[in-house]
């Protein structure tokens, strides 16, 4: 049964919903867009923006923060309609470099573009001199106008280079990397914290070589905004999300939430509070040719790490969990 919204919804609610169906449905509204270009009459102007598209490397540089975009009110609306609130464990020094390590994945890692890309919980307040980069697929800055967007919240490539290029600019300049991955949202459904970690060793070999300390994040809240069908190992479902994967360097969980006159039915996300606690950071010895010892140790400290913030907050954040954490690959 499909509940639907009653008509005298507070102005305040229906200003939240809209803020999250924007950034819903920006990608499609910007790709159409784009299509308008493809009129004759404006071909030099997409002629012009082609060329931008390919030329530009900010992407790679660390994004271009537009201000007035990160801290627009659309954002603090945003984060109002789960919420989404930044919770910090340990002060973080602003003349050090990080690597964030966000857990979970969830269906698009709601929590860590929500707290880290835009102000709506204050990243610059809770974390003062930290120039903080959410990280995502190069793919996205394939995508028209979408990708100027995500530059201006300051959200950059997750490629090698990119992270190398950020943790070079100079003291405060850090990057937040959602681990787990595409592989990851597979596993992401109401109630259960099932993380993709056992092998994901570059960020850790990253660090090591650019003595960027390693600050485990989770996000409580962060599986339970969607629901999915159910696609385990050994189905049809799982295998043609595979294939995509391996294709197109993401995947497609079968999910779905709210709507934005329902309750029950859509592809907005549902009212769940969404809680990013940012754990102890992991100091790290700055090598050039971190051996796999040295790797294998840094992974197992931060494993532990990222155990023990989970088991500190779970009964804080958690209380309806249906499963513990634990790593399935």
């Amino acid at each position: 049964m499909v509940r639907i919204a009653p008509i005298n919804i507070p102005l305040r609610r229906r200003r939240q919903t809209t803020a999250v169906a924007f950034w819903v449905y920006l990608l499609p509204l910007c790709l159409g867009c784009f299509l308008i270009l493809l009129i004759p009459t404006l071909w030099p102007l997409l002629a012009m923006y082609l060329a931008w598209l390919y030329l530009d490397d900010a992407p790679s540089t660390g994004g271009r923060s537009w201000e007035f975009w990160r801290r627009s009110k659309i954002w603090k609306w945003y984060c109002e309609f789960f919420p989404v609130a930044l919770v910090k464990t340990e002060e973080l020094d602003p003349s050090k470099n990080y690597i964030f390590g966000y857990h979970p994945h969830g269906i698009i890692a709601v929590g860590a573009f929500a707290a880290i890309a835009t102000e709506g919980a204050n990243v610059s307040e809770v974390f003062p001199g930290l120039n903080i980069r959410l990280l995502t697929l190069d793919t996205n800055f394939k995508l028209p106008f979408y990708r100027d967007l995500l530059l201006g919240l300051r959200v950059a490539s997750v490629s090698r280079r990119s992270c190398e290029n950020i943790l070079r600019k100079g003291p405060g300049h850090s990057c937040m990397i959602v681990v787990g991955g595409a592989t990851e949202s597979l596993s992401a459904f109401p109630g259960t914290n099932d993380l993709v970690l056992k092998k994901r060793v570059g960020f850790v070999k990253l660090s090591l070589k650019t003595g960027a300390s390693l600050v485990p994040v989770f996000g409580f809240g962060e599986n339970d905004i969607f629901d999915q069908v159910a696609s385990g190992p050994g189905t049809k479902v799982r295998h043609v999300q595979s294939r995509i994967q391996q294709i197109f360097g993401f995947t497609v969980p079968l999910f779905y939430g709210r709507g934005i006159f329902n309750y029950d039915l859509g592809i907005l996300p549902h009212r769940r509070p969404i809680v990013v606690v940012v754990g102890k950071p992991i100091e790290v010895e700055k090598m050039e040719n971190p051996t796999e010892e040295d790797i294998k140790k840094y992974h197992d400290l931060y494993i532990k790490s990222l155990e023990d913030l989970y088991n500190q907050y779970k009964d804080v954040y958690a209380k309806e969990r249906v499963s513990e954490l634990r790593f399935i690959a």
